[in-house]
Order: C-alpha cells, then sequence, then structure tokens
C-alpha cells in the first residue's frame, strides 16, 4: 500500500506529476539533512527537524510551486508573497525545465540564514 506521501505525487496528471517528483528530488538532493514528511495533507521537507518547504499547487494560477516557510529571509524577484507573513511561494511552470540551480541556491539560503 503506497502511503499519502506516495500517492500525493501519483495522482497527478503529467507534466505536473513529473514536475513535482523534479522539485521533490531537488528538493532532498540540496543537503543530506533535508527529509521529507506528510504534514497538513502535502509533502512538506524538513531541515533537522525545522520546516523548510512544501509542495503545492496554485489555486489560481493551476501551476506547482515550493512554499519556503522562512520565505522573509529570501530576496528573489520571482518570490511570491500573497497573503502570507514568513512565506513566500515560488511559481514554477510544469512545461519547462526545472529552475535547479535557482531553487538550490534558494533553500541553501535559507539553511545558511537559520544557522547563523
Amino acid at each position: 500500500m503506497l502511503s499519502e506521501l506516495d500517492q500525493f505525487y501519483l495522482k497527478r496528471e503529467e507534466p505536473i506529476q513529473s514536475c513535482l517528483l523534479g522539485l521533490r528530488d531537488i528538493i532532498l538532493s540540496t543537503d543530506a539533512d533535508i527529509t521529507a514528511e506528510w504534514k497538513y495533507k502535502l509533502p512538506f521537507f524538513y531541515h533537522r527537524g525545522k520546516m523548510l518547504c512544501y509542495l503545492w499547487i496554485h489555486k489560481k494560477y493551476k501551476q506547482p510551486y515550493i512554499g519556503f516557510v522562512d520565505g522573509n529571509l529570501l530576496n528573489d524577484k520571482d518570490l511570491l508573497v500573497e497573503k502570507r507573513a514568513k512565506m513566500k511561494i515560488l511559481l514554477i511552470n510544469s512545461q519547462k525545465d526545472l529552475p535547479f540551480e535557482k531553487i538550490k541556491r534558494l533553500l541553501t539560503t535559507v539553511i545558511k540564514s537559520r544557522n547563523n
């Protein structure tokens, strides 16, 4: 039986499914201390036990995104604040190549900022 976390990815249609799986792999490969968990009915990623980011699909834009829990630590023109206090999101176009370097840079920035 598949976990709810696995089902989240597998019940999506292409190209959203491949995009989300690619994002998961990029996030997990950024740091050995990042783990994936099922929290609040969505895929959440933790770094050393602290919430780091999550994946979801934007209702208005119908695009996957990465929600950065400590988005207030990030300055990037592509991040959206919307109605969140600390969080910022990075919309991902599932029709294009994933912004691998940008995602790794944003995650690394948050991790380093927390350790200072």
